[in-house]
């Protein structure tokens, strides 16, 4: 695979099939992350979100579980891809030439606030949940709701199921207050699996100093979003105005903190070079014109890979 794998923690790919039945994974060009272009960009980990898009109308567990089985019917049926589901399947990964790939959950609406579903879903191989989409649902409010209020009351046992059951939290599209509710709730380490910095780019849902401090005394991890919008205010995005992300997360001392969040297949705008992951070579090569070999393989692969053979279940 080469010395510069890659680990993706975010793609909307399983959105994208589940409304499209016609949709290949094999090398269908609408999808942004293919098994061909995830060979293409040496790919070794993607990890694949449940996102129940507004197009299904009213989130339910039905389609969670249509959305599980887009996952396993047309993405696992390929002998290139490997289900990672614990440390050991993690391990074993680098000893194959397979693509290791893990699911997650973007948004727990779909969940309809019955904590059985939880277990149920970490029975089906979900391994990370990220607790809002953008606005509130029964377990907290998103990035984008009004009111920053934190999470309900139902919520916060679902933060003690997910920590019973070893799921890890993601506070990607979480509100500021839920934030720092779930830090002060949890022992565990969390992530924030597509989330920039604030202090670069002024978005909503980037991270501010405060947040990413906590995430790095935490050891937990920020992957870095691809969405221009989220890169570069007002303007088309170049592979070097994510750079400065990085750069921003290094100066506050979290250079082993920094993984990949690409979004790609929930996105509609992408950076120049950047466009869908058979290019990540291009972004390789950025990194090596400003980091050391040791560093850019922590961004790339190390870092997401040393937080995931500790944190998946045993």
């Amino acid at each position: 695979m080469g010395r510069y794998q890659i680990v993706d923690m975010h793609c909307d790919v399983i959105s994208k099939m589940l409304q499209n039945l016609a949709i290949s994974f094999t090398d269908d060009e609408s999808l942004d992350v293919s098994l061909e272009r995830l060979q293409q960009g040496q790919v070794k980990a993607q990890c694949f979100a449940i996102y129940l898009s507004e197009h299904l109308g009213k989130p339910r567990f039905e389609h969670i579980l249509h959305s599980i089985d887009v996952f396993q019917r047309r993405i696992l049926n390929h002998r290139e891809m490997r289900w990672i589901q614990c440390q050991n399947d993690w391990n074993q990964l680098e000893q194959t030439d397979q693509i290791g790939a893990l699911l997650s959950l973007e948004g727990v609406d779909g969940l309809e606030g019955d904590l059985t579903y939880v277990d149920v879903c970490f029975q089906l191989g979900v391994r990370l949940v990220g607790f809002t989409w953008n606005y509130a649902n029964w377990a907290a409010d998103g990035i984008l709701e009004p009111r920053n209020g934190g999470f309900t009351l139902k919520g916060r046992k679902l933060i003690e199921r997910c920590d019973e059951l070893g799921l890890i939290m993601d506070v990607s599209h979480l509100s500021e207050a839920g934030f720092w509710e779930l830090d002060a709730r949890t022992a565990s380490k969390y992530i924030a699996s597509h989330s920039n910095a604030r202090a670069v780019c002024s978005h909503p849902r980037n991270l501010t100093d405060e947040q990413i401090k906590c995430l790095i005394a935490r050891g937990g991890r920020i992957g870095m979003n691809f969405f221009p919008p989220f890169v570069r205010a007002n303007a088309p995005a170049a592979i070097h105005d994510l750079l400065k992300h990085i750069e921003h997360i290094c100066s506050l001392g979290g250079s082993k903190t920094i993984m990949l969040g690409s979004d790609f297949d929930g996105i509609d705008r992408f950076i120049t070079n950047l466009e869908h992951s058979g290019k990540y070579e291009n972004l390789r090569n950025a990194l090596l014109q400003r980091y050391p070999e040791d560093l850019v393989n922590g961004f790339l692969y190390k870092n997401a890979s040393i937080f995931l053979s500790g944190a998946l279940p045993k």
